[in-house]
């Protein structure tokens, strides 16, 4: 690959979290410093989800600096303790060394590696050698001298010297080197170089350090962890005197330093990093929660606001989740949510008034570690994305795969299989959702302009992929409209139509469908359910 452009910039962000996903526990475990049982894994795993979910909702985009600039974006919103943090600088450096080219050859790397570096260290309020900030050091620095400008050989040169420096962290840091183990922070950062490595030259780089932390290979089997209740967090670092862990957003222009002289005086690990956009994440250990939540908003509006206390400071609970996997269906309409529940998906219907508070109670009540969302309707996008951002922070796996319409959410649903890992699995529900066409017939509440033409209240429209398409006359025919909406849906090819007929739908209206089917598309299979919805005669789903 002689350049990284958006698809590959994707393909990078997938192969991440799967690699995080199989070193997470080797990880976890070998987090030493400055106190053990840390979840280092954990949170880098967390994080890189949350960048990955904010890439997969950004529109498809030929541009690498749009896509590294989403990567960071949802790593800084999603952070997860010290080592998330650092890893959203970390992307925050590649996307500003990249911001408006299509493309990023190995110059273009070379200098990401090191505003990178520069962000990372910045972003840490008392750097120690021997931790991820040694290693990224290293790999920023092997970049600049590397003497070709040929991506494959920058990224190769920067993964080898980082592995090199993880390698040496136990002579820097005595911790280290009494637990026989290597910084649990720079072993992530080494997997994310390697798989870069492996994105980029199709190779899988040789080991360079020794066990424990030769990092597995993707694909290796995944021992369980140790669930942990969703109050409690372990310590990546700081001092044993402080008892919380507290996190929050802000957005806007803010004195950082300012911030942190605030946050300064009342704990320690202390971060207040952005995007570079307006948007900052927050970051403190201390006693009082109160005054740490005050600080932010004496220079803005806090939201996403987690406290967790440390678990090495008090016994653990129950065992939180009872499963691995789940699946969160939102949809609305009795029939729609029957038809989920029946392929046993958890079902919430939002109605007009979701709140955050309701999709948190769904994915929490679900009792598993690792639960996919399929939301039926974009316009559940923001107390979403606040419930799922409460939930990672609580500690369990949720990811939202980009569904714009309860027939995508359903062809998600088909290819689900909880025997694949579940990192694959995610990424086949959202190219099953993709590849299906999205369409609905349903009854103008107002006058409007539309791509083809105006239409009066009543009227009814047929609208494909969000858009307006047909308009007809409130007293035609609906059989009529939705059989040329089929039509079109068809007209690029198409094996199967799948129907969730509304409330309002007129009786025998599926009858009609497959009566015009057999005729004009022998070939293409029809599906046909009782949805109950209330703002869709109909809606059809073309795959």
């Amino acid at each position: 690959m002689r350049a990284l452009d958006a698809v590959a910039v994707r393909q990078w962000a997938d192969a991440c979290v799967r690699s995080l996903d199989a070193n997470r526990e080797d990880i976890d475990r070998i987090n030493v410093f400055p106190v053990p049982d840390g979840d280092t894994g954990t949170n880098l795993l967390q994080t890189m989800r949350s960048a990955l979910d904010d890439l997969l909702r950004t529109p498809a985009d030929e541009n690498v600096g749009t896509a590294l600039a989403a990567l960071a974006r949802g790593a800084l919103a999603g952070a997860r303790g010290n080592s998330g943090v650092i890893l959203s600088q970390v992307l925050r450096g590649l996307a500003e060394a990249a911001q408006g080219a299509s493309t990023a050859g190995g110059s273009s790397l070379r200098r990401a590696l090191l505003r990178a570096d520069e962000l990372a260290t910045a972003a840490v309020s008392a750097p120690v050698p021997g931790t991820v900030l040694t290693v990224l050091h290293a790999a920023a620095e092997a970049a600049r001298d590397c003497g070709s400008d040929d991506l494959g050989e920058v990224v190769t040169a920067a993964a080898g010297a980082g592995a090199v420096a993880l390698a040496d962290t136990p002579r820097q840091l005595a911790v280290l080197a009494r637990a026989g183990v290597v910084d649990a922070g720079g072993r992530g950062l080494v997997v994310l170089l390697d798989t870069l490595v492996n994105v980029v030259t199709g190779r899988v780089p040789e080991p360079t350090v020794p066990d424990p932390a030769v990092p597995k290979p993707v694909g290796a089997a995944v021992p369980a962890t140790v669930p942990r209740d969703a109050l409690t967090t372990a310590r990546e670092a700081g001092s044993a005197d402080y008892e919380y862990e507290v996190m929050y957003l802000l957005d806007g222009d803010l004195d950082a330093e300012l911030l942190k002289v605030s946050l300064g005086a009342l704990g320690d690990c202390v971060s207040v990093v952005g995007d570079g956009a307006g948007l900052w994440t927050v970051h403190v250990h201390c006693n009082d929660v109160g005054a740490a939540i005050e600080a932010g908003i004496a220079v803005g509006r806090p939201h996403r606001i987690t406290v967790s206390r440390f678990a090495d400071q008090i016994a653990a609970a129950a065992p939180r989740f009872v499963r691995d996997r789940a699946i969160v269906v939102l949809v609305d309409g009795p029939g729609a949510a029957e038809l989920f529940r029946s392929e046993g998906a958890a079902v919430l219907e939002p109605g007009d008034g979701v709140t955050a508070a309701d999709l948190l109670a769904v994915i929490v009540g679900t009792r598993a570690r690792q639960v996919t969302v399929l939301p039926g309707d974009p316009a559940w996008r923001e107390p979403l994305d606040e419930a799922v951002a409460q939930a990672v922070a609580a500690g369990q796996d949720v990811v939202v795969v980009p569904t714009f319409s309860p027939v995508q959410a359903l062809a998600a649903l088909a290819v689900h299989s909880p025997t694949r890992r579940a990192g694959d699995d995610v990424v086949a529900m959202a190219e099953a959702a993709a590849a299906t066409r999205r369409g609905e017939v349903a009854v103008s509440g107002r006058e409007a302009i539309t791509w083809v033409g105006r239409c009066e209240p009543g009227d009814l429209l047929g609208m494909l992929d969000g858009e307006v398409v047909l308009i007809a006359p409130g007293g035609e025919d609906v059989g009529d409209l939705a059989c040329r909406l089929v039509d079109r849906m068809l007209a690029s090819g198409g094996e199967l139509v799948t129907v969730l007929l509304g409330r309002g739908a007129p009786a025998g209206l599926e009858l009609v469908l497959e009566d015009h089917l057999r005729v004009t598309h022998p070939e293409v299979e029809l599906a046909a359910y009782q949805g109950g919805q209330a703002d869709a005669l109909v809606v059809v789903g073309v795959e």
